[in-house]
């Protein structure tokens, strides 16, 4: 399984991402020629060399009229419009201070843009189907954050200009780059987000700043002794939409190594690190819920089965129990994604009579699966195939036997014959 995994032990911005993906290609100059032949308006893209704590890198320039969104910030960022908002006012936190006292001079000479207008931007660049609904759903991601941040809807979110192709090229070049790579699963570490405050125009912030923290809810994060924001709003919305899981680093055969570099300089490389790689099996994290009920009759437990099931839990299954004042009850567990657990808990509690469910996440190996579709004689037939950790397996399809076993008043072991007789003529 291609897998590539992210080291956010110093946080993670747009254009670090995009450094540290671009470092994994076996081609950068061309793929940076095509950045710039997308024709994002009056930006500029250039891969630079740099270094930190003696480690070499890329550092992914971008220039919106000729200037780097920081040499714009203290002259446009700093200013307080009615009912807009500059998601980005926290960007590159790596490359400045965020202590903005100029003046107001140029508030009102700069176009701001909403989601309607980011929408147009994005489709003038015919970008393919899947990076366009990327990037998209990535800029939702923020807007949906500063929304929340703001209390106002998502419609009244403005990004100030500047900021906005700044992002939008970062946005746009990670989404891109992914879809070059095209790993089959992105694992990053916990991210850390800094620690202390910040500086902007709605006056001091804690780290993570509102937004960040919003995009980043349920996922682990921790602070340290590096005093400033080393994870931005871009940047967690990224890993938001795109990495599968977060956890240690799994067994890989590593194939190529990316550095993404900030530009400010701390005790410790600021970076982003990417590693490509194969893995033979996969790791991610499951939620398991469990109830202990004694008082539901069978009906009502298959119905709440049922429900679980179809409200997308991974599996549900109950076993027989010996509770309290030695009465027979019944352990009811579902497993689920880390992400469905509160919803499941919720079920739970309405479709059982239990007043409490326990939780835990869990690690699990899983062997890398895929499905493959078969034409035979009796129609499609779908192949299931699972490998890893020196293990392969493949399995027909229960639906598509079942079907031909009643078409052909055959039992499912006959079914089975059929198919597999026919691969091998």
């Amino acid at each position: 399984m291609k897998t590539l995994y992210l080291d956010l032990g110093m946080g993670a911005a747009g254009d670090m991402l995009t450094a540290a993906l671009l470092e994994l290609l076996p081609d950068r100059a061309a793929f940076v020629e095509k950045l710039n032949a997308l024709g994002i308006p009056g930006v500029h893209y250039a891969a630079e060399t740099a270094e930190k704590c003696g480690i070499q890198g890329t550092h992914m320039r971008v220039t919106v009229a000729g200037e780097e969104e920081d040499e714009h910030l203290h002259e446009h960022h700093d200013h307080v419009h009615e009912h807009h908002e500059h998601p980005h006012e926290h960007e590159h936190e790596h490359d400045h201070d965020h202590d903005h006292e100029h003046s107001h001079d140029h508030e009102h000479h700069h176009h701001h843009s909403g989601m309607h207008e980011i929408e147009h931007i994005v489709w003038d660049l015919h970008l393919p189907e899947q990076v366009e609904q990327d990037v998209l759903a990535v800029y939702g991601l923020i807007a949906e954050a500063e929304s929340h941040a703001h209390g106002m809807p998502v419609t009244e979110i403005h990004f100030h200009e500047v900021g906005t192709m700044d992002a939008v090229a970062d946005v746009v070049a990670v989404c891109l780059l992914l879809h070059e790579i095209a790993p089959d699963e992105i694992v990053a570490s916990p991210v850390h987000v800094g620690s202390g405050q910040v500086r902007c125009a709605h006056g001091i912030l804690p780290v993570p700043a509102p937004a960040t923290a919003y995009i980043l809810r349920d996922v682990p994060i921790y602070g340290g002794a590096i005093q400033g924001e080393l994870c931005t709003p871009t940047g967690a919305a990224l890993l938001r939409h795109f990495v599968t899981r977060f956890g240690e680093m799994p067994v890989l055969r590593v194939r190529a190594i990316g550095y993404g570099m900030g530009k400010k300089d701390f005790e410790r490389a600021n970076c982003v690190r990417a590693l490509l790689g194969e893995t033979e099996g996969a790791q991610d994290q499951i939620a398991e819920l469990d109830c202990n009920v004694d008082d539901m009759s069978a009906e009502a437990m298959g119905f709440a089965m049922e429900q679980l099931l179809a409200a997308g839990a991974r599996e549900v299954f109950a076993q027989s129990v010996t509770m309290k004042k030695s009465r027979p009850g019944t352990l009811l567990t579902v497993i689920c994604s880390p992400e469905d657990r509160q919803r499941m808990a919720e079920l739970l509690l309405r479709y059982t009579t239990t007043i409490g469910v326990r939780e835990s996440l869990k690690s699990r190996y899983v062997l890398a699966r895929s499905i493959e579709t078969l034409d035979t004689p009796y129609g499609p037939v779908r192949i299931k195939r699972s490998e890893g950790y020196g293990v392969t397996r493949e399995k027909l399809e229960y639906e598509d036997l079942a079907r031909i076993a009643r078409e052909q008043g055959a039992s499912l072991r006959e079914a089975e014959k059929l198919v597999k007789d026919s691969a091998q003529r």
